[in-house]
């Protein structure tokens, strides 16, 4: 069946899918023609708007599983990360929303309690969902609520810590909690067939625990034969169960393991699930899956399995849109220039090496490229550590997930002043992602660590210019931010005071417009249209941010007015922090800060969300010039504290 096809033909089963209780009718044979119309779906409504494809690929029958053995929404199903959560959602009525997936007005990337009452956590920030089952199982037995807990984390996220400081917890605990792993990374095949299905229900059978404890106490409390006894049975024990799956790292924590399963036999995972269910404390689900399965070009797609793509032809699984100058190019490909004359220079990333692009330091340099899967707090301080090493590491995140690291970016690598450089991808407001998703935090977060500088490129150019000053700093830790998407055209200055490029000038000095890294544009049209109200607007590009640079309050004090605006939040940002400046310095102008309000924004385009939060060029010159006219005609020369004193004495 062709995806046309399948798509035009899910009247047959998938359009009577309303919800979970459909799935449990389905009898095993249309169960599987159920399954390859979800994935016809999947690939014909995701090629035309982007999303995650390859992980929800893998997750068909292992979620058609789970919810036939779980009743969602009173038993709890927690997807980490929430990439492979698309499933889900056509199973629990939402297939409509499909249409618009990740734009506005459609169906958010990720879970999403104000869609459905099947969804309850919104995270899309790997390795939580542990600990949000962790505390919602506590929760559900001080109630006394008889409530399935499941949560579904990838075998990538269990290279966070946070999963294994709530497993530890969880094993404490002893709760009622089904924990499926998700495993599409392993090289072990799956355990199948009647001896290893017998095995796994042999182990959450609580009648053969109680033998094991019967045995463990008789034989422990025998002089001489008891305990050296039970040692050797609990190894035969193990043996047969080690000799079938590969548990022991889990069973070692207090947890009960079964599998590893075939993720792609409905069956043979309902199975699975069912029998931890009804264990009555924590068991480890282990499936092993297929990225992209069943979709030839994620299959064989070697990078990622089409984890995320954008809009793509669903014959080739080529991306639809034209080949680009994106902004991690640009930055990738400077990294490997600086890296060939810099012997010190090393890569780092929390796996995340292609999105980020030290894919291509490790292509060139691959004995100086360190990916340490989903752990930044990790990646932080090992980086801290390869500085005090004398080397110079460069740590490529998202800016999103930078804010999970805060702690070891202040103590661990500021207080110890050590050169380690951020560079962060995806600042600002990204669009389809949602808020999870956006940068806009971490001029505001990082703002506040003693000897940290920030920098926000506007150009190719810059980030060229600025990464390599960054590298060059080696008394204290550097951050160089840059948006998604394709990089801007060439803005050059037409001088630089200081550290501050001035892009724009006029004879007039009525304002001040400190335009913050990728908005330089958006500055120099709205310099444009305030001239046409007759306004001399000043245009600059503070290139580093923090420190706010001495030569931006001295600028400041040539005018009547100072307006920043800036892709980040407001609360704390770069006009909070200029102003504090000219506060200190007793500079007198009036300030405005135009930026991101410290708010949850839904998902949308870039250009979208820009224009709702009135940081469109029309927005900025509309408001500027409203600041500007009820100022006084007449140019007030700004008093400053220095000069009030010297008068005074």
């Amino acid at each position: 069946m062709s995806v046309e096809e399948g798509t035009a033909n899910q009247g047959r089963l998938l359009g009577t899918v309303r919800g979970p209780q459909d799935v449990k009718r389905m009898t095993a044979e249309q169960l599987d023609v159920l399954a390859a119309e979800i994935r016809d779906f999947l690939i014909a409504k995701v090629s035309r708007t982007g999303g995650h494809v390859g992980p929800n690929l893998g997750v068909v029958e292992l979620t058609l599983a789970m919810h036939r053995v779980f009743d969602s929404p009173r038993d709890r199903l927690l997807f980490d990360t929430g990439h492979q959560a698309y499933v889900h959602k056509i199973l629990t009525g939402r297939q409509e929303g499909f249409d618009k997936l990740r734009q506005r007005g459609g169906l958010s990337g990720y879970p999403s309690q104000a869609e459905s009452e099947h969804d309850l956590i919104e995270n899309s920030h790997a390795s939580t969902a542990l600990s949000y089952a962790d505390g919602l199982a506590k929760a559900y037995a001080l109630r006394g609520e008889q409530r399935s807990v499941v949560a579904v984390v990838g075998d990538g996220a269990l290279t966070g810590g946070m999963c294994w400081e709530a497993l530890n917890n969880i094993a404490t605990a002893g709760n009622p909690l089904v924990i499926v792993v998700n495993d599409n990374g392993r090289s072990y095949s799956p355990t199948i067939g009647g001896l290893a299905d017998h095995l796994s229900s042999l182990r959450l059978n609580p009648g053969y625990e109680k033998v094991l404890d019967t045995v463990k106490d008789a034989l422990g409390n025998t002089p001489f034969v008891g305990k050296p006894m039970y040692e050797v049975l609990h190894a035969v024990k193990k043996g047969i169960k080690d000799a079938v799956a590969p548990q022991a790292m889990f069973e070692d924590l207090g947890i009960k393991y079964v599998g590893p399963v075939d993720g792609h036999d409905i069956a043979a995972v309902e199975s699975s699930l069912r029998a931890a269910k009804n264990f009555g404390g924590p068991v480890i689900v282990h499936a092993v899956t297929r990225k992209g399965y069943g979709y030839r070009p994620a299959e064989e797609d070697e990078a990622d399995c089409l984890h995320g793509p954008g809009a793509f032809d669903v014959e080739t699984g080529k991306l639809l849109a034209a080949p680009s100058v994106k902004w991690t190019h640009v930055f990738a490909d400077e990294l490997v220039a600086i890296a060939d004359s810099r012997p010190d220079v090393v890569g780092i990333t929390a796996a995340m090496a292609e999105p980020t692009g030290i894919a291509t330091l490790a292509r060139k340099h691959p004995d100086r490229v360190y990916d340490v899967g989903i752990a930044e707090q990790h990646a932080a301080t090992s980086a801290a550590g390869l500085a005090m090493g004398g080397l110079h590491p460069v740590v490529a995140v998202y800016a999103t997930f930078l804010n999970r690291a805060f702690d070891q970016v202040l103590l661990d690598v500021a207080m110890h002043k050590l050169p380690v450089t951020f560079v962060l991808d995806r600042a600002g407001i990204t669009g389809p992602d949602g808020p999870s998703h956006y940068g806009i935090w971490d001029m505001s977060v990082f703002g506040v660590v003693p000897g940290l500088r920030i920098a926000a490129p506007r150009d190719a150019g810059s980030l060229r210019e600025e990464l390599r000053e960054a590298v060059a700093v080696d008394d204290g830790p550097t951050i160089v931010r840059f948006p998604t998407g394709t990089v801007a055209a060439d803005l050059p200055a037409v001088r630089r005071v200081g550290a501050v490029d001035v892009l724009a000038e006029s004879a007039r000095t009525d304002v001040l417009l400190v335009a913050v890294g990728s908005f330089g544009h958006l500055g120099m049209e709205v310099a444009a249209r305030l001239a046409e109200q007759g306004y001399g607007v000043t245009v600059v590009d503070p290139r580093w941010v923090r420190p706010v640079p001495a030569e931006l309050v001295e600028l400041a004090t040539a005018h009547r007015l100072v307006v920043t605006v800036e892709d980040g939040v407001r609360v704390g940002g770069v006009g909070d922090a200029l102003a504090q400046a000219m506060r200190d310095a007793d500079v007198r102008v009036p300030l405005r800060d135009l930026g991101v309000p410290a708010d949850w924004h839904p998902h949308g385009t870039r250009a979208q969300i820009l224009a709702d939060l009135r940081l469109t060029a029309q927005d900025v010159a509309r408001d500027v010039t409203g600041w500007i006219s009820g100022l006084d005609a007449e140019p007030v020369e700004p008093v400053r504290l220095a000069a009030r004193d010297a008068s005074s004495n």
